[in-house]
């Protein structure tokens, strides 16, 4: 199967280290985590994804606010950049080790952070970063 990411998710699958939302949330960014340490590839997407599922279900949910596709869409520049190549809608990503290494790396050192400006997740990535993932629920299928 095929993991749906919208793009600055990415950057939070990164970081991912059990905290969320709400109980639900957790729940299936926890079965995401899994699937990718598995070894299932991602698809990117545009708007909500499969890690926004639980959210749905409110009556407002932000995931599809504008804002949010400001996040996507900063998130995509800067890790395009940062890899060499296009991070679009449509982009499959294989998220093996060293990709993992690697982007955690440029988010480490602020290559690919634009996208996390605002967000009110952002200081408890920057520890966990500062930390050097440890706490990170995905470590990247080995292949």
């Amino acid at each position: 199967m095929t993991i749906r990411l919208r793009a600055h998710h990415l950057l939070c699958l990164l970081s991912y280290a059990g905290k969320g939302y709400s109980p639900a949330f957790v729940a299936n960014f926890d079965a995401i985590a899994a699937r990718l340490d598995a070894g299932e590839d991602i698809l990117l997407t545009e708007g909500p994804d499969d890690i926004c599922a639980p959210l749905l279900r409110d009556p407002s949910p932000h995931c599809t606010r504008a804002s949010v596709h400001t996040r996507d869409q900063r998130a995509a520049h800067d890790i395009g950049l940062f890899l060499g190549q296009p991070v679009t809608a449509g982009s499959r990503i294989i998220p093996t080790a060293a990709l993992l290494r690697r982007m955690r790396s440029g988010f480490a050192g602020g290559q690919t952070r634009a996208a996390c400006r605002g967000c009110e997740w952002s200081d408890l990535c920057t520890s966990l970063a500062d930390d050097g993932f440890s706490l990170a629920r995905i470590s990247g299928a080995e292949r």
